[in-house]
């Protein structure tokens, strides 16, 4: 189907595509190469607004609408995707749990400065023995006085060297199951609180991803996000906007790879002519394209669902596992068709192959998105 996008959306897409392809495309690489944090292109995108899109203007937000951040995420995405999936978790889970759940007092306090930019959230649900399950999480929080004592680690966190707030999920109540986690705002001044070593990653090498570590880590209780025993409903509660937003990053690396191919196929010649010419080539791209087309579509009619108020667990779940499926297929493609020279790195198809395999595996692993797209159809089964 066709989707119309409205001005609006249309006019974020163009500045977006401008800004990313002017500020983000060059150093994209060196990063990748030097492992660097992308601190001042993320200052840019804090003071364009693109890190607070989903938050209130009451908060200092733009309230762009799901759908201009699907396709603002994509543009940031075909350019950088470190920077993309650095957006993704504080827009989505660092803003969104905290304008759910925060007290105006803590909206004040660290919603609005994250809205402008001033710092980066993340988010902290994984732990070593806990990834799809986040009910066997071992991390708690024990009542002290007017503080809790949290103690546990946080792994695979996003941002973790240099985020300001870390939304952090625990269990005050190991025997209550999904009821007895809680949620907390934790930063790095507190006591206790220890960042790991940044991990030497396949991909996204622009992201610093970290081991949060918290050693009779003292938080006081006003830092408590949402009720005691609600830190399950917190972690749930933006899963369609995270869903949503890294389809979006798989989308727009599957975008600039076929971008690249497309270029490289008008160049590059062989028996006498381009590689353009031949129908193996041509019939590549094709299915490249179509590809990228439908993970485009299902993204935005999840975004479209979302914006009218309707539920989008299932479009979310589609558009997330489609979207990252093809970008490694349509990245994979792409090497194909440069040949040997997209197995090197001066091309930057080897960068997006990379970049493009963890998709498939956080804010929910495909294997996780296609039981709940079955239950979501079928019904859970239950033995």
């Amino acid at each position: 189907m066709a989707f119309e996008l409205t001005k609006e959306e249309l006019m974020v897409q163009k500045m977006t595509r401008e800004f990313a392809q002017k500020e983000l495309v060059e150093q994209a690489a060196e990063n990748d190469k030097t492992h660097s944090y992308p601190a001042e292109a993320l200052k840019k995108m804090g003071e364009l607004g693109y890190l607070g899109m989903l938050v209130k203007e009451e908060y200092g937000g733009d309230d762009a609408g799901t759908v201009s951040y699907a396709l603002a995420l994509m543009e940031i995405a075909a350019a950088d995707a470190s920077c993309a999936v650095i957006m993704s978790v504080h827009d989505s889970i660092g803003c969104g749990s905290i304008q759910k759940f925060g007290t105006e007092e803590q909206k004040k306090k660290w919603l609005e400065p994250m809205a402008r930019g001033e710092f980066i959230g993340a988010f902290c649900l994984t732990e070593p023995e806990a990834g799809s399950d986040p009910q066997s999480m071992g991390t708690t929080a024990e009542r002290n006085g007017d503080d809790y004592i949290i103690n546990g680690i946080k792994r695979f966190i996003t941002t973790g060297k240099n985020a300001g707030v870390y939304v952090t999920i625990t269990k005050t109540d190991p025997a209550a199951g999904s009821k007895g986690m809680t949620a907390f705002l934790l930063d790095q001044s507190l006591p206790g609180f220890i960042v790991g070593r940044v991990e030497d990653k396949m991909g996204q090498r622009g992201s610093d991803t970290t081991d949060i570590i918290l050693e009779n880590c003292r938080v006081p209780a006003s830092r408590m996000l949402g009720k005691e025993g609600e830190g399950f409903m917190v972690a749930m509660s933006s899963l369609e906007d995270g869903r949503i937003g890294v389809g979006s990053i798989g989308c727009g690396i599957a975008m600039a790879a076929l971008g690249e191919t497309i270029k490289y196929a008008k160049q590059r010649k062989q028996f006498g002519r381009l590689i353009a010419e031949n129908q193996a080539i041509r019939f590549m791209i094709a299915d490249m394209k179509m590809k990228v087309e439908a993970a485009r579509l299902l993204i935005l009619n999840a975004a479209s669902k979302k914006d009218r108020g309707e539920s989008c667990a299932l479009e979310a779940s589609m558009a997330k596992c489609y979207a990252t499926d093809i970008a490694q297929e349509v990245c994979g493609e792409a090497i194909q068709i440069h040949g040997g020279y997209g197995y090197l790195t001066d091309y930057p198809v080897e960068r997006y192959y990379r970049d493009a395999r963890i998709t498939t595996i956080y804010e929910g692993t495909n294997q996780i998105q296609r039981i709940v797209i079955a239950n979501e159809i079928l019904g859970k089964i239950i033995s």
